[in-house]
């Protein structure tokens, strides 16, 4: 059984960042880089990680890295893996090289979507792991196909007016071998996750929660608490999908047996200066039922998709 004691001691994310206090960009990248390991090439799309690795040569990431365009994260990653066969070929590598794409939700729900739909289609093999803060927040925090109702931002200053979208369905449509969703409040199950679909060729997508303290308005200390609120309120699921069959993972289990108890989504919401506007009004209440109501449903669609529930 893997502990967070038993992760790897090596660090590939190194001290010295530029990442605000609280970033969940930081713990993300190093616990993934413990599940991958050196023999990884990293390309980040355009977003706060972009800034936060350092500038050369005093960058915080250990490992081979491209900076790309918001829309390419998918184009990227098939070229350098076509490069990488290439090499393969002439006997460069004992081991041919992970390739990972770590992207926000910007570029990934809305920018991106066309060429990680694209390499997805291809069956290229590569890990993507969307980064979602639910806004742009390298831009001015601007709202995005991930945000969800009734959260504010620069855009949606009275609180967003529409439901998110479900990539991860979106990407399970693609019929990809591997669709995975996780939370930092659970590095365990983030980890095996990454570990899981390092094993698999093709495609393999990770969604990973990442709650922004500046965007979403909460002190930076918060951010692990944030995180689990999210799942324990059900306004995060926590699942995989692999080779066509989906199986619910931690505390999102638990909740759907009745091993334990569902939070009501205000506790998650209220902690959430993003939230302040639409909880302080009439339509908040609205807002508020209605993301209940959105929970409800995502869980009893969830059920459906798994085999034992069905």
């Amino acid at each position: 059984m893997v502990t967070v004691r038993k992760l790897p001691e090596e660090e590939l994310f190194l001290p010295g960042s530029v990442a605000c206090q609280g970033c969940p960009s930081s713990l993300g990248l190093r616990i993934a880089f413990k599940a991958l390991g050196k023999n990884t090439v990293l390309i980040v799309v355009a977003s706060c990680t972009s800034v936060l690795q350092g500038s050369y040569p005093y960058s915080a990431i250990n490992l081979p890295l491209y900076n790309v365009a918001f829309a390419t994260g998918g184009a990227s990653a098939s070229g350098v893996v076509a490069g990488i066969r290439a090499l393969a070929k002439r006997g460069v590598f004992e081991e041919e090289p992970t390739v990972l794409v770590w992207a926000g939700d910007g570029g990934t729900y809305d920018i991106g979507i066309q060429s990680l739909s694209g390499a997805a289609e291809r069956e290229t093999d590569f890990i993507y792991v969307c980064l979602n803060n639910e806004m742009y927040s390298n831009t001015g925090t601007q709202r995005s196909g991930a945000t969800p109702l009734g959260a504010w931002t620069t855009t949606t200053p009275g609180g967003k007016a529409q439901h998110r979208k479900d990539i991860a369905q979106i990407m399970i449509a693609h019929k990809i071998p591997y669709v995975a969703t996780a939370s930092l409040a659970y590095p365990v199950d983030f980890y095996q996750k990454m570990l899981k679909a390092n094993s698999i060729r093709g495609t393999k997508y990770i969604e990973l929660l990442a709650p922004c303290p500046p965007g979403w308005k909460f002190a930076a200390d918060q951010m692990i608490e944030v995180s689990r609120k999210a799942v324990e309120s059900g306004m995060w699921l926590l699942y995989e999908h692999e080779q066509g069959d989906t199986r619910l993972t931690g505390v999102t289990r638990r909740i759907i047996e009745g091993k334990v108890k569902k939070r009501p989504v205000k506790d998650y919401i209220e902690i959430q200066g993003r939230f302040s506007n639409i909880l302080a009004s009439r339509e908040g209440q609205e807002a508020e039922e209605m993301l209940e109501s959105e929970v409800s449903e995502s869980i009893k669609r969830l059920q459906g998709w798994v085999p034992e529930y069905i």
